[in-house]
């Protein structure tokens, strides 16, 4: 099943690759290396904000990092020239949660990304990771995710 097969079969249709807010590209290459930058959770078009431990709840920030994975795969798609098949490995995904002094679940947040990479990715899609809690994300958004990749 191709990578596009598993993403009609989950109900995901990439969105518009985002513009960069800031001086920054959304993706840079070296050799088979793509290095994505981070990506902030939106819902319904715009900042999701909030501070897990305060106003969001763990599983409504996996659903966060979940939307930040498909908003990172339709930018990856474009670093593939349009086609995910090129897609050889997720190499490593970086995730900030905006998150209370004593908010210790940045982890289980993260798997909501990183578990739609294996979904989608297969084998292909598992990744080595780390989850990082922080005071402040731009615009205030609950969680932003960077992601390196290997294409073909």
């Amino acid at each position: 099943m191709s990578y596009y097969e598993k993403l009609k079969a989950l109900n995901i249709e990439l969105p518009p690759v985002a513009a960069p807010a800031a001086a920054y590209v959304m993706y840079a290459q070296t050799g088979n290396t793509v290095f994505l930058s981070g990506h902030i959770a939106k819902k319904d078009g715009k900042p999701w904000v909030g501070q897990l431990g305060k106003d969001i709840t763990t599983d409504e920030g996996k659903q966060a990092a979940r939307a930040v994975a498909i908003d990172l795969i339709a930018t990856l798609q474009a670093a593939c020239g349009g086609d995910l098949n090129r897609v050889r490995r997720i190499v490593k995904v970086m995730s900030l949660v905006n998150s209370t002094p004593t908010f210790t679940e940045q982890h289980l947040v993260t798997n909501g990304a990183s578990e739609l990479f294996g979904e989608v990715f297969g084998e292909q899609g598992k990744h080595a990771r780390s989850a990082f809690g922080v005071a402040q994300i731009p615009l205030g958004a609950c969680v932003e995710i960077e992601m390196i990749a290997e294409i073909g």
